[in-house]
Order: structure tokens, then C-alpha cells, then sequence
């Protein structure tokens, strides 16, 4: 796989921090500020790890996608691009 689905996924993350939509959970997310972020990816770091003491495949991807994407929340609202 390469990197272009998550350029895409950042890129509608960072239009979400720019042009905040009432209904968009990104946009919500980023309003509540920077602990708020911070305390969601310790809550999906944690259903990473217990997703990873079994040997479901599926709920080991998709927590660990949960993570990739609250982290690359937390970058776009500190303002750090996937390239720094």
C-alpha cells in the first residue's frame, strides 16, 4: 500500500480543522482542543493493545487504523505536516 490514501485522509483532516462543518466529528474533535485529542488516542492506544493480546487480524487493523488516524488528528492541530 502506498502513502496516497493517507495524503487524502490528512488533507480531509486538515480541511476539517480549516472549514470546520457542524457535523463532522473531526471538526468537533479539534474544537475541544488539544487534551481532548491526546485523551482519544491514549483510548485507542489502549484498544490497540488489548485488540493485540488476541488474534482477531480484523480488530487489530481496525484499532490500529483508529490510531494512525487520531494521531494524524492531533498532527494536523498542532499544525505538523506527514512530511516533517
Amino acid at each position: 500500500m502506498g502513502t496516497e490514501i493517507l495524503d487524502e485522509v490528512f488533507a480531509v483532516i486538515e480541511d476539517r480543522r480549516d472549514n470546520p462543518k457542524k457535523e463532522s466529528y473531526v471538526s468537533g474533535l479539534i474544537s475541544k482542543g488539544e487534551e481532548a485529542i491526546i485523551d482519544k488516542i491514549k483510548e485507542e492506544a489502549g484498544e490497540l493493545v488489548e485488540a493485540g493480546r488476541g488474534s482477531d487480524k480484523k480488530a487489530i487493523v481496525h484499532e490500529a487504523a483508529d490510531l494512525i488516524f487520531h494521531a494524524m488528528v492531533l498532527l494536523a492541530a498542532k499544525g505538523v505536516k506527514l512530511d516533517d
